[in-house]
């Protein structure tokens, strides 16, 4: 081959690549969209997880939503008050304090507290024990204590002890991805100063709720008739607390005969005195 046809095809080749360079930069500059600098600076106050919890595809997403003016600064809950402190500064805003949130598993159903109908050897999956049978548990309610949620918790908030899902309080960040996971809807997101718990969802009421736990509430209304508060009602077959009334006095745990009612604390579950253990 001719080196003078070489050479011609290869000076082409330059001339086409510094044109086609040259053009690409051109238009970069032309057609950059450009980005709100508080973006950035939003996304760096953020709790990091990508974990969905404000209802957007990711922190950078909802970086964008608070500077275009979609999304609260507070909607963050990984992050919260102080990331929406910061965040209320970048934006210049007032931004008020909003109460924290902690994960609570609804479920004493150990393992010999919840009685079982059959023993599962099947996959480490609540929702594929779920799937056989309804599960082992006889409880419908029961947590199945096969892990799904802690698959889900990207901050290691999650634990299984005697066969039943424990939430640390220390570690959860309240973004509530466990919830979704859980085929039993044992698990709530409540007020991190919510104290007193009724740690059970049983609706069957009475010898049927024995039946299936040692610990199921029996929807006595004990607990009802105790609070001079008009803080806890009996719904659907088990106890509710109305936080907004509760004092947090404990007199209802004290006469629950199952021991479902439980008070809590950042370190540690306590069970009362007259729990049946």
């Amino acid at each position: 081959m001719d080196i003078n046809a070489i050479l011609l095809a290869l000076g082409v080749l330059g001339a086409l690549g510094i044109i086609f360079g040259v053009v690409l930069g051109v238009a970069d500059k032309k057609f950059a969209v450009k980005t709100d600098p508080r973006v950035e600076a939003i996304r760096a106050c953020l709790g990091g997880a990508n974990c969905g919890a404000c209802g957007y595809a990711g922190c950078d997403a909802f970086a964008e939503a608070v500077v275009a003016g979609g999304a609260k600064p507070n909607g963050c809950p990984p992050g919260g008050d102080k990331a929406s402190k910061a965040i209320g500064e970048i934006m210049g805003i007032s931004v008020e304090s909003g109460s924290a949130s902690v994960g609570r598993v609804l479920c004493l159903g150990t393992d010999g507290v919840s009685k079982e109908r059959y023993e599962y050897d099947g996959i480490r999956s609540c929702r594929a024990a779920a799937g056989l049978a309804g599960g082992p548990k006889m409880c419908m309610n029961a947590c199945l204590g096969l892990g799904d949620c802690i698959d889900k918790c990207v901050f290691g908030a999650i634990s299984i002890k005697d066969g039943v899902a424990y939430i640390d309080p220390k570690l959860c960040k309240g973004c509530g991805a466990c919830i979704k996971y859980c085929p039993r809807n044992a698990i709530a997101l409540m007020p991190a100063d919510e104290s007193v718990v009724v740690s059970c969802r049983n609706t069957d009421v009475g010898r049927a709720a024995v039946q299936s736990c040692m610990k199921a509430c029996i929807a006595c209304k004990r607990c009802e008739k105790e609070c001079k508060y008009g803080a806890i009602r009996v719904e659907g077959g088990y106890a509710r607390i109305d936080n907004d009334k509760c004092t947090r006095c404990a007199q209802c745990a004290k006469v629950c005969p199952r021991g479902c009612i439980t008070t809590v604390s950042y370190t540690h579950l306590t069970l009362p005195t007259n729990s049946l253990v």
